[in-house]
């Protein structure tokens, strides 16, 4: 009888600790006043680093139409979208290789400021009198880790993504996520740069990481009473079953006993 008390608080501890968690450990923005605004960089646009894959599209209008098809070696200007423009991809310098222009410089600049560079030394030049260029990114792209499925890969389409987006694309946190610790690592002038940020905290709105980059990698670590549970749960069930099983041999030789 002793034995079984203690095993009963023994389950009832562990249930309790690995179960019971409040809204101010999981809740997202949970010191956030409704009336409260906080102002977003609407203006931010990604920058052009090494490695990046672009699409960059020339598109002629009217006479022009094939003056810009030298630009597009991969198909004709007219065939030529924002979805299946050329794939250039930046090398260690910050530098792509463009038909007739040769070596471009392109590190740094955002993706307006690009098409505006080649538009502009398009028609500087003399190639074209009015052309049209689209540059996009084709990898951009933020890595989750440590979700419940391992870890997930991002695809943003439209070049603009926040952390809080980020989780939510990646399935949300789980009660047994550290939400202090949730990291967002980024390569910054040729280093790897970790910083942590807070989902369940207004202040969130105002961290330079709040606004991802391409290839940013979101880091999350699991709270050590998971580790708890998972084993007191796969106890339970080890022996759940051997009662089971021996449950069943009693039964068996009780009525193996009983014909005899």
């Amino acid at each position: 009888m002793k034995h079984a008390k203690l095993l009963a608080l023994f389950v009832f501890w562990v249930v309790t600790v690995t179960s019971c968690v409040t809204p101010k450990e999981v809740n997202y923005l949970a010191d956030l006043d409704p009336a409260q605004n906080f102002p977003l960089n609407n203006n931010f646009e990604a920058v052009v680093s090494p490695y990046d894959q672009l699409r960059i599209t020339v598109i002629g209008m009217g006479t022009e139409k094939e003056l810009a098809e030298p630009f597009n070696p991969f198909g004709t200007a007219q065939a030529a979208t924002a979805q299946n423009g050329i794939g250039y991809l930046v090398d260690v310098n910050g530098n792509i290789q463009f038909p007739i222009f040769g070596q471009l410089h392109v590190q740094g600049m955002t993706r307006i400021q690009l098409q505006e560079s080649i538009r502009k030394r398009l028609v500087a030049e003399g190639y074209m009198n009015d052309p049209m260029v689209d540059v996009r990114f084709s990898n951009f792209k933020v890595f989750v880790l440590g979700t419940s499925d391992g870890g997930k890969v991002l695809n943003i389409e439209n070049e603009r993504c926040t952390f809080l987006e980020a989780l939510a694309m990646a399935g949300g946190l789980d009660q047994f996520t550290k939400r202090d610790r949730i990291a967002v690592m980024r390569e910054i002038d040729g280093q790897m740069v970790t910083h942590y940020l807070d989902p369940r905290s207004k202040e969130v709105f105002n961290d330079p990481f709040f606004m991802l980059q391409q290839n940013d990698v979101i880091v999350t670590q699991t709270l050590g009473r998971k580790y708890v549970k998972d084993v007191f749960d796969t106890t339970i069930n080890i022996v759940s079953l051997v009662a089971s099983l021996a449950s069943t041999a009693v039964m068996t030789y009780i009525l193996v006993s009983g014909k005899q």
